[in-house]
């Protein structure tokens, strides 16, 4: 049995989305000749949502270090609070003292705390370990450089700098590469030609059904948070992060819902818009980039916006409450929605708006899971689908594809991920 060494900052409790691929693939690894321990941040000093249930689905059997960071209270002075640079010299210390002691096989970086990859180059001159890196998010990208101000992330400056510093250092002696989209590996590998001659594969997030059953066993400590209005409400609700990008596709949205007011006032008037969970600010800090657009587009008497992040199971029981479930993807042709599982998994009617070169999109499709539309299609045929679905959403069946959802389980994508371990230390 191969050991494998996985660097995640977030962990369980924490309820951060880049934590969610180890969590859900720590149960097959086993299965597939790889043992597998853990090096995490001690979520006392991580400042993201916590939900304590996450906790059940860890194998008791696995290895879990848990490291402190620097303190938040003295990085601050200076504007710094990122846990990857807080935490990168007592990981390299931590796993230092884990190497000398264990002998591994691989080290496994997977994570959007980008900056502690480069640790990798370290230990592997340091201790011959080869490494690989999974890219969930683009780690240096030039999206936001044509953005206004007001749509690019906090303190976008400084870490685009970093990122363009940080980046190559890391990639310089990689064995191998993880990611959720073909477009980030094609990306890297422009970059970095070195990068053709190691092992790459695309893959996407798991599907992991235990969660909906954790889910339905806590639903009275982690009950859904939807208040309707009225009975006769229609709620139609998402889950997930906001932001300027995600605007072409609710304009399309909001522009089908407007004319279905004015085709049938009576019936569309029973429909409000529930976006929760947008920001990744911490909770009572973040700042609503879906309202700005329903104020502009006259929708804030049927639109409501939360910023706040719910904890994972909350979220499951949520999303199983709204009557229809709706997924915005970006206007970024890179952009993969990691979060399309627990939406299928709901089964609810399921309305989507994506780039058409989105993999959600054919996801969703493959598995018969809902309704897509994409941003190439033209308006009218955009409108007619939209329209004809939240009108008839309640006569749709809405269990999925069973079979055509196997290749996306979290035990498929762990096999996934194994495979490549193997020709990366071959």
């Amino acid at each position: 049995m191969k050991k494998l060494l996985i660097i995640s900052p977030y962990f369980p409790p924490c309820n951060a989305a880049d934590m969610q691929r180890i969590r859900m693939s720590l149960p097959f690894f086993s299965r597939f000749g790889w043992n597998a321990s853990v090096v995490c941040v001690d979520p006392v000093f991580c400042e993201v949502n916590k939900d304590p249930l996450l906790l059940e689905t860890i194998p008791s059997e696995i290895p879990v270090y848990y490291i402190k960071p620097i303190s938040k209270k003295w990085t601050a002075k200076f504007g710094l609070g990122s846990i990857a640079l807080r935490s990168l010299n007592n990981y390299r210390k931590t796993v230092n003292a884990i190497l000398k002691k264990e002998q591994f096989d691989l080290i496994y970086f997977s994570t959007t705390q980008f900056p502690v990859c480069i640790l990798g180059n370290y230990w592997k001159k340091k201790f011959g370990i080869p490494y690989v890196i999974d890219m969930q998010d683009p780690w240096h990208s030039d999206y936001y450089m044509s953005k206004p101000k007001h749509e690019r992330p906090p303190k976008y400056w400084f870490s685009y700098r970093l990122n363009k510093w940080l980046e190559p250092i890391a990639m310089k002696k990689t064995d191998g590469i993880i990611a959720v989209s073909q477009s980030y590996i094609d990306t890297l590998q422009e970059r970095y030609p070195q990068l053709r001659q190691i092992p790459t594969r695309v893959i996407t997030f798991g599907a992991f059904e235990v969660d909906f059953e954790i889910a339905k066993q806590s639903k009275i400590s982690a009950p859904s948070i939807l208040k309707k209005k009225s009975v006769h409400e229609i709620s139609i609700g998402y889950i997930g992060r906001g932001g300027y990008d995600m605007h072409d596709a609710l304009t399309i949205l909001f522009t089908a819902f407007k004319n279905g007011l004015e085709l049938n006032p009576e019936y569309f008037e029973r429909m409000r818009f529930y976006f929760i969970g947008t920001s990744y600010a911490k909770n009572g800090t973040g700042i609503p980039t879906i309202t700005p657009l329903a104020e502009r587009m006259r929708m804030t008497d049927y639109v409501e916006e939360k910023t706040d992040r719910l904890p994972f199971y909350q979220t499951l029981n949520t999303l199983k409450s709204f009557d229809i479930l709706f997924i915005c993807g970006s206007n970024d042709d890179k952009y993969t929605a990691s979060k399309i599982y627990p939406y299928i998994l709901a089964e609810k009617p399921l309305l989507s708006i994506f780039h058409p070169k989105s993999s959600a999109a054919k996801i969703i499709r493959e598995c018969q899971a809902g309704e897509v539309i994409t941003f190439d299609e033209v308006s009218d045929v955009q409108m007619r689908k939209i329209l004809n679905y939240l009108q008839n959403f309640d006569n749709l069946y809405t269990q999925y594809s069973s079979e055509a959802f196997i290749p996306y389980s979290a035990k498929e994508m762990t096999r996934k991920q194994c495979e490549l371990f193997n020709k990366s230390i071959s």
